[in-house]
């Protein structure tokens, strides 16, 4: 008798991971090998209603799955990652001041446009998961991913599973407190990480030290950034430097802080500022070693660059259908 052995067809699986912003919404269509195969993107246009701002998260992700020369029937699941308090177990946007969001029931709103299920999370703990997954901390049991931009981001990745507490507001480790008698912070204390290490923090060091001393060569910047720091730093500026100095030491601070508490075994930082390479991270990793608590352990945190730049929140919302237990 003839023994027939078919083989099991295989076929590659496709995600939708939605980066929900407060200038854009970008959808990507991301297969099982994290690759991002196709992305359409729309402006938020805000201030307007949550079901609008839905209806459009919706179309960008069947116009994705068009240029991916696919359908929605292809499609596993939707992820977003959206700013604010994402609840993960009710699929609602409970608040999220960046969108005028309260008790948004984001995930009702797409599984009834598309027929598919759809998970949502904060939009810093979707680009941890996507560095976690295909990024700088690909390979890790344990991840932080911290984005030093307006603000200072931050997600937590333990065993594989995106940790954000039980009131789905973990990770902010920004608005832990560097100096308790510091600047103010939005959040309402006062010398979080957040005011320091933040480019937006950056930026307002460089206008005081300028301030302080009106001969600095910074006076000749039409518009103050916080690359000008470095900039100057590199050209000879002693005003400049120590501003980059004083960045560096409280970044590291913060940092510290942060492998105390966690002890991951890796930590990736992003942001623009950390596009100034070794001039910020040589310093910064010398006082990190000297300080974390862990300096005399045989084995400590890696710090890292984060590879996946802007792809980081698709990649990762594309995902969070493995993100939580």
């Amino acid at each position: 008798m003839m023994d027939l052995h078919i083989e099991e067809e295989t076929y590659m699986k496709y995600y939708i991971g939605i980066d929900l912003g407060g200038t854009n919404i970008v959808a990507g269509v991301v297969n099982e090998s994290y690759e991002i195969l196709a992305k359409a993107s729309v402006k938020t246009n805000l201030p307007r209603p949550e079901e609008e701002i839905a209806a459009d998260m919706a179309k960008v992700s069947q116009e994705a799955a068009e240029k991916a020369g696919l359908t929605m029937a292809d499609i596993e699941w939707i992820g977003v990652g959206t700013p604010g308090v994402a609840n993960s177990a009710t699929g609602v946007i409970e608040y999220s001041n960046n969108l005028g969001f309260n008790n948004t029931p984001m995930v009702k709103y797409l599984e009834t446009a598309l027929g598919k299920p759809t998970f949502i999370e904060n939009d810093a703990n979707a680009a941890a998961y996507g560095e976690y997954v295909a990024g700088a901390a690909k390979g890790a049991k344990n991840a932080v991913c911290i984005t030093l931009g307006t603000g200072v981001g931050a997600g937590i990745v333990i065993d594989g599973k995106i940790y954000s507490g039980s009131n789905f507001g973990g990770a902010e480790v920004g608005h832990t407190v560097i100096s308790v008698d510091g600047p103010q912070c939005t959040c309402g204390r006062k010398g979080c990480f957040e005011v320091y290490s933040s480019a937006t923090g950056l930026v307002r060091m460089t206008k005081e030290a300028l301030a302080a001393n009106p001969e600095s060569a910074m006076k000749d910047e039409e518009r103050i950034s916080a690359r000008t720091a470095f900039n100057y730093m590199r050209a000879g500026d002693a005003t400049a430097k120590q501003v980059v100095d004083d960045y560096i030491k409280y970044l590291a601070a913060g940092i510290t802080n942060t492998i105390n508490i966690f002890q991951p075994d890796i930590l990736c930082i992003g942001g623009g500022v950390c596009n100034e390479g070794d001039p910020l991270l040589v310093p910064m990793k010398e006082i990190v070693k000297k300080e974390v608590y862990t300096r005399n352990s045989a084995k400590n945190t890696e710090i890292v660059i984060a590879k996946l730049g802007n792809d980081a929140g698709i990649i990762g919302a594309a995902f969070l259908g493995n993100a939580h237990d």
